[in-house]
């Protein structure tokens, strides 16, 4: 079998090799994939990998060996979903490698708005503390977490796993999602209506899929439902936040602040309002990338192929 990947590079990030997919068939990888060369790099190819490099309906059409469709991440937005089915081609997600790594990230960005470690360490590198009187000194208040409460909108296993770790520092936590698993094996927890969430919360997680029903959720109207001091995190995607109403809120400072590893467009080639806002702090989104999550989307991802080979095919989004 010929195995091309398009954009290997945002995977292997030349730290985790490609042995588990290579000893499958012929592989081929590319580190980046521009649009104009995804047909003649993959016309030859009967399993096709990609992450973010978009897989249209013409494209498909123009791949008369491809049988499989492998998408290296949770999302599948990139794949005419619709075009694959129509020919039969199986489109396999890899959806549960990074709940630890994006639980893990959450919550150090809800740490660095509390207590500006690095914020701390930049300031000792340049110099602050040689030149202060005293032997201790803070740039802003420092505050603990044991008490306060953060609201979760989505309750899926990253939401969960990300509720695991604040619990042990002594948060209460609030759930919002459609489906209510069960619980009550749970200290300090609830679930709770949007409105309400909104209102309780310290901090506000993101966890949800974007939809349509829920893009831009996060916007003038909710704002005014939180307290003054809350911080929004976002982990999942940049669409759920209208991004001028939470700049205007950071400017204002009718929220405390915000934490994204997501933004509207990434890279963010023209720019984005909240990089550099006041109180606001901008990851590459970086959540998903840890070596241990990628060296398991890796062995999924094989074991999806793998299993399609074998006559079984796992994880098909269809």
């Amino acid at each position: 079998m010929k195995i091309v990947v398009l954009d290997g590079d945002t995977l292997s990030l030349k730290d985790v090799p490609w042995d588990p997919i290579a000893k499958l068939g012929e592989l081929k990888v590319y580190e980046r994939t521009a649009p104009e060369d995804v047909v003649p790099r993959a016309k030859e190819c009967e399993c096709l990998f990609t992450n973010k490099t978009v897989l249209s309906a013409d494209t498909i059409a123009q791949l008369p060996n491809l049988r499989y469709i492998g998408v290296l991440a949770t999302g599948y937005d990139v794949v005419d979903v619709t075009a694959a089915k129509t020919r039969n081609i199986p489109v396999c997600n890899v959806p549960t490698y990074g709940t630890a790594s994006v639980a893990q990230l959450a919550i150090a960005l809800v740490l660095e708005h509390y207590l500006a470690a690095g914020a701390h360490s930049k300031h000792v590198a340049e110099g602050g503390w040689a030149r202060y009187p005293d032997y201790s000194y803070q740039l802003q208040p420092l505050h603990e977490l044991s008490g306060r409460t953060i609201g979760f909108i989505g309750f899926g296993r990253i939401g969960q796993r990300t509720a695991d770790i604040a619990g042990a520092l002594g948060m209460n936590i609030v759930a919002s999602d459609p489906v209510r698993s069960d619980q009550s094996a749970r200290k300090n927890f609830r679930w709770a209506e949007l409105d309400e969430l909104y209102a309780v919360s310290d901090v506000i997680s993101l966890h949800c899929n974007l939809t349509p029903e829920n893009k831009g959720m996060i916007n003038k109207d909710s704002i005014a439902k939180m307290k003054p001091h809350a911080l929004i995190v976002n982990t999942a995607r940049g669409g759920l936040i209208n991004e001028s109403d939470l700049l205007d809120a950071l400017q204002s400072q009718r929220i405390g602040g915000a934490a994204l590893d997501v933004i509207s467009q990434e890279p963010p080639v023209n720019g984005n309002i909240l990089i550099g806002a006041p109180n606001a702090i901008v990851t590459p989104h970086i959540a998903w990338s840890s070596v241990e999550a990628r060296s398991r989307l890796m062995d999924i991802a094989a074991a999806s192929l793998e299993s399609f080979l074998n006559g079984k095919t796992v994880n098909c989004v269809y």
